[in-house]
Parts: C-alpha cells; sequence; structure tokens
C-alpha cells in the first residue's frame, strides 16, 4: 500500500538527518518535510536527501503545518514522524499491519528509547511502558506521532487554527473522540525515540507540556477537572504507585516532576507568564 510520510520540523539540524535515514529505509511512495521557519541547517540536511519534497511554512506553528503537509499528501495513507522518531526498517509496514489487525483509522506505535544514554531516557521509556504500550488495540486517547492516519479522518478534525497551537494531541484527539466512526488505538509496532536526555532538557519540554495543557483548558474548560487530575493526582500518585509496584523506580520521579511542572506551567499560562 502507497503511503506517504510528513515530518514537521524546526531547528532539528541535530536530529532530522537520523530521522529521514530511518524513514527512507522503509520505502515510503513519498516523504514531506514542513519546516517551520528553521534558522539553522535543519532544511540544508532535508534537501540532500533525494525525493524529498519541501514546504517551509514560515511563520506557522506545528499543529497547522501538520495539516499543511497532510493537505499536501497524495496518498490515503499518512504517516506523521516527528524529528525525534528512528524508524527501523519494516516499521511503516508493521504499523500498517496493526491497522488491520485492529481496524483503526488511527494507530500509534508503541514507544521505545533510541539511545539509554542516562537516568531521565530509562526513565521514560519505564513511564511508556507503564503507560503508552500496553494494552495494544482500541484507546479513547492516543498521540499524535509516530502514527498513520487514513486521510478520511481529517474529514472530521484538522491540525488547524481551531487546536491548541503548543501540544496538539490531547485537542486532536478529544475533539475526534466526538466522532463515533473513528477508530484510533495503539499497535504492537516500536518505534525508538531520540531525546536529548539532560535533566534541562525534560524540564525544558516539561514546562512546554504545561503551557499546552494550559491551552487545552482554555478551549475546554469543561475538560479542566479531568486535566488537574491527571497532573496533579494520577501523575504524581497512581502511576507513581504503579511504578513502584512493578519495581520500575526509576520512573518515579519522572512522573512527579512531569506532573508538577506540567501544572506549574498549566498556571504560568493562565497568569499570562507564559
Amino acid at each position: 500500500m502507497k503511503i506517504s510520510v510528513v515530518v514537521c520540523v524546526r531547528n532539528e539540524e541535530k536530529r532530522i538527518r537520523e530521522c529521514l535515514e530511518g524513514i527512507f529505509k522503509n520505502e515510503p511512495d513519498e516523504v514531506i518535510v514542513v519546516d517551520g521557519n528553521s534558522s539553522d541547517k535543519t532544511v540544508a540536511i532535508a534537501r540532500e536527501f533525494e525525493g524529498v519534497r519541501i514546504i517551509e511554512s514560515k511563520g506557522s506553528n506545528l499543529t497547522r503545518d501538520r495539516q499543511i503537509g497532510i493537505d499536501a499528501a497524495k496518498n490515503e495513507l499518512i504517516a506523521m514522524i516527528d524529528g525525534d522518531h528512528r524508524l527501523q526498517p519494516g516499521d511503516l509496514q508493521s504499523l500498517l499491519k496493526d491497522m488491520e489487525r485492529y481496524d483503526l483509522d488511527i494507530v500509534q506505535s508503541g514507544l521505545v528509547s533510541h539511545k539509554h544514554s542516562g537516568f531521565w531516557d530509562k526513565a521514560e521509556e519505564a513511564l511508556w511502558e507503564l503507560t503508552h504500550n500496553t494494552p495494544t488495540g482500541v484507546r479513547h486517547m492516543i498521540g499524535t506521532a509516530p502514527a498513520i492516519y487514513r486521510k478520511r479522518v481529517f474529514n472530521c478534525v484538522r491540525f488547524d487554527d481551531h487546536i491548541t497551537s503548543t501540544v496538539d494531541d490531547a485537542d486532536f484527539m478529544y475533539r475526534l473522540s466526538k466522532f463515533s466512526e473513528i477508530r484510533i488505538g495503539v499497535g504492537d509496532t516500536k518505534v525508538g525515540q531520540y531525546h536529548f536526555a539532560f535533566f534541562s532538557s525534560y524540564m525544558k519540554k516539561f514546562q512546554m507540556y504545561g503551557k499546552g495543557d494550559g491551552e487545552f483548558c482554555y478551549k475546554h474548560p469543561e475538560r479542566a477537572p479531568s486535566m488537574l487530575f491527571h497532573l496533579l493526582v494520577r501523575y504524581p500518585i497512581i502511576y507513581s504507585w504503579r511504578a513502584l509496584r512493578t519495581g520500575q523506580l526509576h520512573a518515579i520521579p519522572f512522573f512527579v516532576l512531569q506532573g508538577w511542572v506540567r501544572f506549574f506551567g498549566l498556571v504560568r499560562y493562565f497568569l499570562g507568564l507564559s
């Protein structure tokens, strides 16, 4: 089956080459890179890959860039891959099999750490195992990438200005959940994800997520109690207890920090400080 791959990037010169190398090992029919006004060598590196179609969306944001790439794709199956994802040969075909096996319109992969380079990297991988990778099959909420979409999904919901600009997955999936005919879930395939595994990098990421949480609550105030429960109870208490019971103790500080830092990021958003 023919598949288009959309990669949305901004200032990813340190990660884009390895990302595209992994994508081309899967021999997709089309690769589209949507660059959000990078000021580094991201676009120059992408141009080194024969067959890549580059769209420069100056002054845009990640959410809008996703839809720009989707609208430009020529195939009915679209893989959304980010600059930090590391595909191995056969991953796209494996995801397609997951899509068929579970009869899904969107299938997200499971996640594994691409490089076990430190404590926080390993802690994040433990978090994925405890919260994201199991169970596989139909879910109520998933992330936006790495994932394969059937293009008909975007007749219901689009990545555009109606969705939060900082972090798009919660908003997109929440709006999509109102369409019972659309089936989403997580497959058995696991894709590597490469983060800069430093404490400061994770803190910066959590703060960004917190701003996205604030945007989500502002646009969907009816979901604010659930979001606060997620950040203040589920992450630091329920998930941490799950990590304790399963012996994955290094995940506990990751859960606690993510919950609290995201909460304070949400507060900062409503105070107009971010």
